[in-house]
């Protein structure tokens, strides 16, 4: 199982294009390889929380209380080595008329991340397997587009290498939860300018990819 690659995919910020929406939209990837030793510590700190009385389904970083959000960062950036982070920071401004709908923004942006994810997995002599699991869709006129999209690009990318994609709710997976943690962190550096957060997850960050005024720019690490 160490040669599957696990890729799991969430978002922060709105597709709002309007005076009312974000400034930023980002999409961010988390890869893990199995076993994923975090999720133990995950699963015992939500039994921590329902037994001090916290009705707690599963971890969401936007609506979790100060204390719970403060434990599982803590718990991500104590295993870092386990994870590497991709991020695509689009500021919304820069992007052109014809983009700026749900089903036409949402798959261009998730094909130019995977793009970044593939490059960075292919270095891997190992690699057998990329498993792609992303949150629900959250449109539902460009659902198909997206997943298609997604099949489309690592098909293109990946020649040769079978992959699998798979689109679950959040509470299904640690992974999805520690993609929404780092996703909401990356936005908060970008949104408000609050760099606590990113800097606790940089070491484990291998690009940030950044789109603004038309143009875009990356860092690696």
């Amino acid at each position: 199982m160490n040669d599957r690659v696990y890729v799991f995919l969430d978002e922060s910020g709105n597709l709002d294009f309007g005076v009312k929406g974000t400034r930023y939209f980002v999409l961010t990837s988390v890869s893990m390889k199995r076993p994923f030793e975090i999720n133990d510590a995950l699963d015992c700190y939500a039994y921590d929380c329902i037994e001090n009385g916290l009705d707690i389904e599963y971890f969401h970083c936007y609506n979790d209380n100060r204390r719970v959000r403060r434990v599982v960062f803590d718990l991500i950036t104590q295993r870092l080595e386990s994870l590497e982070i991709d991020c695509l920071v689009v500021e919304k401004s820069s992007v052109t008329s014809e983009l700026r709908t749900g089903e036409r923004f949402y798959p261009e942006m998730f094909e130019r991340l995977l793009r970044l994810v593939v490059r960075s997995i292919m270095s891997q002599s190992d690699l057998g397997e990329i498993i792609v699991i992303t949150d629900t869709v959250p449109i539902n006129k460009g659902r198909r587009a997206v997943e298609k999209t997604i099949q489309t690009t690592l098909g293109r990318e990946l020649p040769g290498l079978q992959h699998r994609t798979f689109h679950h709710q959040s509470r299904s997976h640690y992974g999805l939860q520690i993609a929404d943690y780092c996703s909401w962190a990356v936005f908060r550096k970008w949104e408000v300018g609050d760099r606590a957060w990113f800097d606790r997850l940089q070491p484990a960050i291998r690009r940030e990819s950044v789109i603004d005024g038309g143009n875009e720019r990356r860092t690696e690490s």
